[in-house]
């Protein structure tokens, strides 16, 4: 903020950050009230629970990043913050850069004790988003683009060779025609977490970030993603160097989009997918899709 600013100005930016904080404090009370509720026993964090953690030791951050929960944009700001000074804008980052293993560091990399120090006393945060809008959105980008084609060839001949019915060829072969209704098919399947885990984009917010065993300092949301921001860059003292770049897109997954694609889903594969997902929608208050055709005991 300039310092020639009015002190009109300096009031409501300190009703901003109040209004925020209360906001915050509240989500973070909610999820500790549900972890409480629904978490059975404490265990102690191992490596593989903290691999999706970017560190910022500049500016004291811990970020979970979640696939599909623009992860993207906060990878590229990241690395304008922790980087040479390559970049000034997180846009002039290829999107592909952003996710190159090694531009940026994640906590499992360090020693136990730093990995503790950092818990300790870094500002931790992370994005989540409605459960289901997600899972439409990782559908949508890794299974209806023709530039997937690494995922059509890893999952998409996998579910095809499973559940379609005498399916050609050329399908078999690409794996590039899923519908939503086999994929959720083998979301729900249980011997497909039998074989292996969930791919990131599909996994759970609360196995990917864990928000009952480590302690963060915000929850944004994707439905706020602009003020939610801000409110992180604020809180780590940035916002004068860098600025959460703003959407641009007019095809994100809505809650109209995601009914659309649940339209041809069962009732039975719709309670089996939010039982699936239940503990992300408890967790993150997000409430039951009217959509949904299956009656909650």
């Amino acid at each position: 903020m300039p310092l020639s600013c009015p002190p009109c100005c300096f009031i409501h930016l300190q009703l901003e950050l109040s209004t925020a904080q209360m906001i915050h404090q509240a989500r973070r009370e909610l999820l500790e009230e549900m972890c409480r509720s629904y978490t059975r026993k404490r265990r102690v964090l191992i490596p593989e629970d903290i691999k999706h953690l970017i560190v910022d030791d500049q500016h004291g951050l811990l970020y979970c990043y979640v696939p599909k929960v623009a992860c993207t944009n906060w990878k590229r700001v990241l690395m304008v913050l922790t980087g040479d000074g390559r970049y000034s804008d997180p846009l002039d980052i290829p999107a592909n850069e952003a996710h190159v293993p090694g531009n940026l560091r994640t906590l499992s990399e360090y020693t136990t004790a730093e990995i503790n120090h950092r818990l300790r006393n870094y500002l931790k945060f992370v994005f989540v988003r409605e459960p289901f809008e997600r899972l439409v959105s990782a559908y949508r980008n890794k299974f209806t683009r023709n530039y997937n084609t690494a995922f059509h060839k890893r999952y998409g001949t996998k579910i095809i060779r499973r559940y379609r019915a005498d399916p050609q060829p050329e399908a078999l072969e690409h794996g590039d025609d899923v519908s939503f209704e086999e994929f959720v098919r083998y979301l729900v399947d249980p011997q497909t977490q039998l074989e292996e885990p969930f791919n990131e984009h599909w996994e759970r917010i609360h196995s990917l970030c864990h928000p009952c065993l480590i302690h963060y300092d915000v929850v944004g949301r994707y439905e706020t993603l602009e003020q939610d921001s801000r409110y992180v860059l604020q809180l780590a003292g940035v916002e004068s160097q860098v600025r959460f770049p703003a959407s641009g897109k007019s095809t994100t997954t809505s809650e109209d989009m995601a009914a659309q694609f649940f339209r041809n889903i069962s009732p039975l594969y719709q309670r089996k997918l939010y039982n699936l997902y239940r503990m992300d929608f408890l967790l993150f208050n997000y409430s039951a899709p009217a959509y949904l055709k299956f009656r909650f005991s």
